[in-house]
């Protein structure tokens, strides 16, 4: 089915649109989650947040891109979870976002697009092999050793790319006046 038709079984308030994002979306929202999480209940439940959240927000909202708009609730939701969690313990996924402390300490919630915009510009400028190693880091959390694994690379390699990938986004950041 199309994002389009999806979209408007939500408007029409049709539980076959739950079905429908869950048959289309739902195996890739899973792993992004299970990425993030590492706990396959943990991230069961925030599939399911996932669905909930679309249910109460479309309508009003009619997004662009229905995938692109679920894999960010489901990403939120699995960072929040994660922060939770953490009160029970540290784990790698508090690590990789204090990795990206460096960059950027606090964001302003009325710059989230702009610096959005910037971060694309700059991972396009990238190698396809760094930009992976970015996303898979600091997008799908994947620890260091998953990525060297996937990648081909030595841990240390991929630790010294992701480390001039931070500072050279921070100064791209800078350039465009953006300051955080």
């Amino acid at each position: 089915m199309e994002d389009r038709e999806i979209i408007e079984l939500y408007f029409a308030r049709s539980e076959r649109a739950i079905r429908e994002t869950d048959e289309k979306y739902g195996r890739r929202v899973r792993s992004l989650a299970e990425g993030i999480l590492k706990n396959r209940p943990d991230a069961e439940e925030c599939v399911s947040d996932t669905w909930l959240k679309a249910w109460n927000t479309i309508p009003p909202t009619r997004p662009g891109t229905l995938g692109a708009y679920l894999y960010r609730i489901a990403r939120n939701l699995s960072l929040d979870r994660l922060r939770r969690n953490k009160a029970l313990k540290r784990g790698e996924g508090m690590r990789v976002l204090g990795e990206l402390d460096e960059v950027a300490s606090r964001m302003p919630e009325d710059a989230e697009g702009e610096i959005s915009a910037a971060i694309q510009r700059f991972l396009e400028k990238q190698s396809k092999e760094n930009r992976r190693m970015f996303l898979l880091r600091y997008w799908r959390m994947d620890t260091v050793a998953e990525i060297a694994g996937e990648t081909g690379r030595k841990e240390a390699s991929v630790r010294m790319a992701l480390s001039r990938m931070r500072k050279g986004l921070r100064v791209e950041l800078e350039k465009e006046g953006i300051w955080l």
